[in-house]
């Protein structure tokens, strides 16, 4: 087992907040000492209360999940022997009401783009094992009901 510690910190500062009116920008502080500006989507909470340049709590739930797919991607490519030279991945999380009826992130699609070391080309049957694997071993996938997508995208 382990933990991982997020502090998140807002402030009221000196608006009068019953009226709802209040910034929603907040810091996300992390065990290693990285912090993040975040606060709610614009989407949700117009402007000015939200800060579109922050990262929302949306946003944070699909790169979590692309994150993990890519790292545990790149283990198990290093295992196999095939290099990686780039990993992209443009990857969509859709909001629409979930079976009870709840506003809920229902589908994340990943789309990893991978350039590998050009003497070592996997297939596609490969490469979408490796996907299929890392899906598998995803500790974040595994955490959370939201259908989890993978589209590898090809440029051959």
């Amino acid at each position: 087992m382990s933990q991982h510690l997020a502090t998140i910190h807002w402030q009221r500062g000196h608006a009068a907040f019953v009226d709802n009116h209040y910034s929603r920008a907040h810091v996300w502080r992390f065990d290693g000492g990285a912090e993040v500006l975040a606060s709610s989507s614009p989407l949700v909470v117009p402007q000015p209360l939200s800060n579109p340049a922050a990262v929302d709590p949306e946003e944070a739930f699909v790169a979590s999940l692309s994150s993990c797919h890519m790292l545990w991607f790149l283990s198990l490519a290093a295992e196999r022997g095939l290099c990686v030279d780039r990993y992209d991945d443009e990857a969509v999380g859709v909001m629409a009401k979930n079976a009870a009826g709840r506003m809920a992130i229902t589908r994340v699609t990943l789309r990893p783009r991978v350039a590998f070391a050009a003497d070592l080309q996997p297939t596609r049957d490969v490469l979408a094992e490796l996907h299929h694997r890392a899906h598998e071993a995803c500790f974040i996938a595994a955490s959370v009901l939201t259908e989890v997508r993978c589209e590898p995208i090809h440029d051959d």
